[in-house]
């Protein structure tokens, strides 16, 4: 063999073995978050579910929570998708030729970037509709009992909802483009068909962010003032430690003479509110133990913290809204090549880089809470021990469209100048300067007049509450009055 055949092979000897790398850090990565996630829904399962006598059922909820563990690390993933991009430019840039980063590259991300967007797509449109239809179906009538008619049934139904959902899509895309080349892209069933499906798909996930992330940010300083301890101003832990044990006792002397009353009583209903009466007892005596600088210096820093982030959002929302008017650059497109390592994202370099990630993180809690604090999902809201198998497939259903979205949230908002890589710079409203810009004034309006309203609302509620206002005969002006209740306590 000649030279340039040598040098051809081991051309190709590389590649083959960079594929194979990429291909086991992907499955490793994968995996690690399949084991998480299944070890987080297993907390949230209810056992009566997976113990029945009916070992079809068990069988039938066991495969169904398979395919949520694997539609939630997908939705896992998405979340993690873009900060790992982000960190791994900058790892490039200060390590451009280090030995033990070499498997970290371009190809490895773009991969990633795809992967997702394929899981994303079967996820949302064949797995989670299988899962719900077959914890759902009983088999056709006349059919013999067992998991495989189930199978049957399941497969029917995806199939009559696939039709009926390609169908819309068809008719949609006729409606909004009816040239002959748009037309003859759908019978294109991989190519275009399943990137336009998902673009629809994420476009609803990112109205939903735009709804759910202002009231999650206003939401998440209240949510933070109860898993931490106030000062002694904010509150009087004392005084709900003697009301706690009051009530406690109370039902703990109906429940042991019962006939003490005349009016009938549900001993269950009394147990479980004796139950969650101690729980809340150890709770509060833990907090009324708490250090003095956990309660004096850890709340106002949190606050605090939780003030600047939501503040540097906004303000970043506003500064993409001035370049969207001046320079079109400013516009979120994709990116076909994924040349990382060549240029810092962020004008402030690595300190930027890290301020990205937080925030992106920050929102996606955020929107997370706004989500289940929504009176309209507020019954979607997973319990400890205590949720439902096709509650669980909403849940994975809800969180997967929100953080498939999150990228693309990201880069419109302009929180990142990483443009998208792979299938999610494909949506084509992207490019539409209208929608993007009302969607960065919808965002920051919002997010401002939540602010503005919750915050400003809660520091007059505890500081009316720290002076003892509220429980005045008079009412206090924009603050409810204390109930006849608590006014006797």
């Amino acid at each position: 063999m000649e030279a340039a055949d040598y040098e051809v092979l081991s051309v190709r000897e590389q590649l083959f073995h960079e594929k194979v790398r990429e291909c086991i850090i992907s499955t490793l990565l994968f995996a690690t978050l399949y084991i998480l996630c299944h070890i987080a829904l297993t907390r949230f399962k209810k056992p009566a579910e997976f113990t029945t006598v009916d070992d079809e059922d068990a069988t039938v909820n066991k495969i169904a929570l398979e395919l949520c563990t694997f539609t939630l690390a997908v939705a896992l993933g998405a979340v993690l998708l873009l900060p790992f991009s982000i960190i791994s430019n900058e790892v490039l840039l200060s390590l451009p030729r280090n030995y033990y980063i070499q498997w970290l590259n371009g190809s490895l991300i773009h991969g990633l970037w795809n992967l997702i967007f394929l899981f994303s797509n079967l996820s949302l449109i064949f797995l989670m509709p299988f899962a719900y239809f077959f914890t759902e179906s009983e088999g056709f009538a006349g059919s013999r009992k067992g998991v495989l008619a189930r199978v049957y049934e399941t497969v029917v139904m995806l199939m009559f909802l696939t039709l009926l959902v390609l169908g819309m899509v068809w008719v949609a895309s006729a409606i909004v483009d009816n040239s002959k080349a748009s037309t003859e892209s759908l019978y294109d069933f991989w190519e275009y068909y399943l990137p336009y499906l998902y673009s629809c798909i994420s476009f609803l996930g990112v109205l939903l962010l735009l709804v759910c992330t202002p009231l999650g940010l206003a939401r998440m300083f209240s949510v933070t003032g109860k898993l931490l301890v106030k000062p002694r101003l904010l509150e009087d832990l004392e005084e709900q430690l003697h009301c706690s044990a009051f009530e406690e006792a109370a039902l703990t002397r109906r429940i042991c003479n019962p006939t003490s009353c005349w009016l009938p009583l549900d001993m269950e209903l009394l147990h479980r509110r004796v139950l969650a009466l101690q729980t809340q007892r150890v709770l509060l005596e833990k907090r009324w133990k708490a250090s003095a600088w956990q309660r004096n210096l850890g709340y106002p820093l949190a606050m605090l913290c939780l003030l600047v982030l939501t503040g540097l959002s906004v303000l970043i929302v506003a500064i993409h809204i001035l370049e969207l008017l001046i320079d079109e650059a400013a516009m979120p497109r994709g990116m076909q090549g994924a040349s990382l390592g060549q240029v810092s994202f962020s004008k402030l370099g690595s300190f930027g880089a890290v301020v990205q990630v937080v925030l992106i993180f920050y929102l996606m809690v955020s929107s997370v809470v706004g989500f289940y604090s929504s009176p309209l999902f507020w019954g979607l809201r997973p319990r400890w021990h205590d949720t439902a198998m096709t509650q669980i497939i909403g849940n994975c259903v809800c969180l997967l469209v929100l953080s498939s979205a999150l990228p693309v949230f990201s880069r419109t908002l302009g929180l990142t100048r990483l443009d998208l890589l792979g299938d999610f710079g494909r949506f084509n409203w992207l490019g539409n300067f209208y929608i993007v810009f009302l969607y960065n004034a919808a965002f920051a309006g919002l997010t401002t007049l939540c602010l503005v309203k919750t915050f400003t609302a809660a520091v007059r509620a505890e500081l009316i509450r720290a002076f003892g206002l509220d429980r005045l005969p008079l009412p206090v002006s924009g603050f409810p009055r204390a109930s006849r209740k608590t006014q006797h306590q």
